[in-house]
């Protein structure tokens, strides 16, 4: 009798095992139908920054590409706002489907510090899709500067403490974490000013009023084609493509000095796996077209794609790196 219940018991048991496992597939399937045919409406991709900027050219320049290849549209949206929040937001209030994508750069890794209420987590409320470009910043000195290079300024800084300018955009942003990651370096005093965008930089250059500027090569490219400007070293840490021969900072006497930008591609947490793969390998034959690497290289872009884990990693680490930078320079958290 009392094996009797235990094989009646063991009965039950298969049958209400079966019966959830069979709930949870009628629930699921809905999802996997959905992510094998993904993308079957058009994608949104959300950007931290306004229209015009290396990001904004960048994703544009990417996701029509991306359309091409998968068959949708894909649709840029341009939310900026102090710390990537704005945009952020919205991506984590649609639903995990693929449909809603962050684009995620740098700023992002800087941000996790640089602000006391992010009110989000770019490593555990997002998932990582794919890079879509690097880009080095360059160091420029006005054509009639008695500073030629960029060891000559070194130099001069080191005599003269204090006295040499360095201009940057806003406080906190890339450029500017680089001015005071270059401060440390490099192992001299100067004076980093900040200014509100990048044609503000370039005057002050060209005016005299900073001795060297830090910006993306798109808006130094024009100015150093003219002869007005020089760019006297990179940021990264081997010498771009498109300035062979300019010396890295560390080239050129800087110590151990790297600061590369990224642009990446992140979706909320719960996405479907199936959608990212499907992303990911997208990305990764749009981004090794021939024509599409030129175009980015004369913007000063690097196009490459990641796997997922690459570009979680680079963000973790970029994450640890300006920490230390913004803890070291002081900057009050915004």
């Amino acid at each position: 009798m009392a094996d009797e219940r235990k094989r009646y018991a063991w009965s039950r048991r298969g049958v209400f095992s079966a019966g959830i496992a069979a709930l949870l597939a009628a629930l699921l399937l809905p999802q996997i139908a959905q992510a094998q045919n993904y993308p079957n409406k058009p994608v949104r991709l959300i950007l931290p920054f306004g229209a015009g900027g290396v990001a904004d050219v960048t994703a544009r320049l990417v996701t029509e590409r991306l359309g091409e290849k998968l068959g949708q549209r894909f649709v840029i949206e341009n939310m900026p706002g102090a710390g990537g929040i704005n945009a952020a937001r919205a991506v984590l209030s649609a639903p995990a489907d693929g449909y809603t994508l962050a684009l995620f750069s740098n700023g992002t890794a800087i941000s996790v510090s640089l602000f006391k209420n992010l009110t989000f987590n770019p490593v555990t409320d997002f998932v990582p899709v794919s890079s879509m470009g690097y880009f080095d910043f360059i160091f420029t000195t006005q054509a009639a500067s008695p500073y030629p290079t960029l060891a000559e300024f070194i130099k001069a800084a080191k005599q003269k403490p204090g006295a040499l300018n360095v201009g940057t955009i806003n406080v906190g942003s890339t450029q500017n974490l680089a001015a005071q990651l270059f401060k440390s370096t490099a192992g001299v005093d100067v004076t980093i000013v900040p200014f509100r965008s990048s044609p503000d930089v370039l005057i002050a250059l060209l005016r005299g009023d900073i001795q060297l500027a830090i910006e993306n090569y798109s808006a130094v490219q024009s100015h150093i084609a003219d002869k007005a400007a020089i760019a006297v070293a990179s940021s990264g840490p081997v010498r771009t493509t498109f300035l062979p021969d300019v010396p890295t900072v560390k080239e050129a006497g800087g110590g151990d000095f790297e600061a590369r930008s990224w642009n990446a591609i992140f979706a909320a947490k719960g996405t479907p796996p199936d959608v990212i793969n499907t992303l990911n390998a997208a990305l990764r034959v749009v981004l090794d077209a021939p024509d599409l690497k030129k175009r980015a290289l004369e913007l000063g872009i690097e196009a490459k794609a990641s796997s997922p884990e690459e570009i979680l990693a680079r963000l973790k680490a970029d994450i640890d790196k300006w920490a230390q930078v913004i803890e070291r320079a002081g900057i009050a958290k915004q």
